[in-house]
């Protein structure tokens, strides 16, 4: 079996059916957070809006791509988690989590859960045509400008903040959510925002003459550590390389789109320099050394995916460690034994260092998968 056919029968006949039947409560009508290794749901206090809008914009993108047909069962978990979680304290913006009762265990207001899930508004939207999906997402867009809104440019991670760092990762997929929703409603308001995360992550994400992605800054947006010792993911190096090369698809001839070409180019290189495979680790310092030796499933998945797009220029090489990274991908992360389940983390050793399995890494698993099955078309 080819490591493309390998893909499709787990994504089609065991990933995707294991979440959206194991994984999904139908009491609640809502996804669960975790699965035992077993498939049997953990109950936990806190069931966060991340989870559920990953979730939501996964089988909405696999029922358009004709991969599994859970569409309709996911628009009903948005319709849900709407009225459970928009405005739910009588606040603008989106709670948190809901309790097991499904009121709100936690009303804070985080930019990392509101950017997912205006890109589950995004994909709903593709997939139902509902007008007022977008006049939501708009609605949520101006309510983040509102509530998060930094001094200098860019937004603070949480409201309530309990500390001045301010983070790349939240960006980074607003910006993912912006593109989407820029290319399913051609609304100038989505693409304008996607065009001031860029300006910001162009000018103080990749600190000038690095090309390395950094995680943590101050309030003005300056490295958080001295040089050498800041945090850098390779992981989420390999996202952004994505969406840099997302942006350049939907706007060749954006206002960053000479800078972004650039910086993309940037970081590849240093990735496939400071991680010539086959797995990523979890973290490195911005001067290349291995910071974290642990390896996480998404990492993984996001360097498959980005292979997958950014080819280099021998396609043998290229072909090569995308069928070395999906062997791995099924023997380490993956087994037969999970019947579509995953082992989310592996520590120094290559054993598991978890005990449970994370809905939360489902919507990596098939940006990648989906993308190989694409390519391989």
């Amino acid at each position: 079996m080819t490591h493309i056919s390998a893909w499709r029968d787990w994504l089609l006949h065991k990933g995707l059916p294991l979440w959206s039947q194991a994984g999904f409560d139908g009491d609640a009508g809502l996804y669960h957070e975790r699965l035992t290794f077993e498939a049997t749901p953990i109950t936990l206090p806190h069931r966060r809006l991340m989870v559920q809008a990953r979730q939501i914009a996964t089988y909405c993108q696999a029922a358009l791509n004709g991969h599994y047909s859970a569409g309709d069962q996911a628009l009903m978990v948005l319709d849900r988690v709407t009225r459970l979680y928009h405005r739910a304290d009588s606040a603008p913006g989106w709670v948190f989590a809901l309790g097991p009762d499904q009121t709100p265990s936690d009303t804070k207001r985080d930019l990392y859960g509101h950017a997912f899930i205006l890109f589950a508004h995004g994909w709903a939207y593709r997939l139902s045509g509902d007008p007022a999906l977008l006049h939501r997402a708009e609605e949520s867009l101006a309510e983040i400008d509102a509530i998060f809104p930094s001094t200098h440019g860019g937004y603070r991670d949480a409201i309530p903040a309990t500390s001045d760092r301010h983070s790349q990762n939240p960006h980074m997929h607003l910006l993912e959510a912006c593109l989407t929703l820029s290319e399913v409603s051609g609304r100038e308001v989505f693409l304008d925002h996607a065009e001031a995360i860029l300006a910001l992550a162009l000018h103080s994400f990749i600190p000038a003459g690095t090309d390395a992605l950094l995680e943590f800054f101050t309030p003005d947006w300056k490295p958080e550590q001295p040089t050498g010792l800041n945090r850098v993911e390779p992981g989420h190096q390999a996202e952004w390389c994505w969406l840099l090369g997302d942006y350049l698809r939907l706007a060749p001839d954006g206002r960053h789109a000479a800078a972004a070409r650039k910086a993309q180019q940037g970081l590849y290189a240093r990735l496939q320099q400071t991680v010539p495979g086959p797995l990523l680790p979890d973290a490195l310092l911005d001067d290349g050394s291995v910071l974290e030796a642990s390896t996480r499933i998404w990492p993984q998945t996001e360097m498959m995916r980005l292979l997958a797009q950014h080819a280099p220029a021998d396609a043998r090489t290229r072909h090569e460690r995308l069928a070395r990274m999906s062997q791995l991908f099924f023997t380490r992360y993956a087994p037969a034994s999970l019947n579509g389940g995953w082992i989310d983390r592996l520590d120094e050793q290559g054993k598991s260092a978890t005990d449970h399995m994370p809905a939360s890494s489902l919507y990596h698993i098939y940006s990648a998968g989906q993308v190989l099955l694409k390519d391989a078309s």
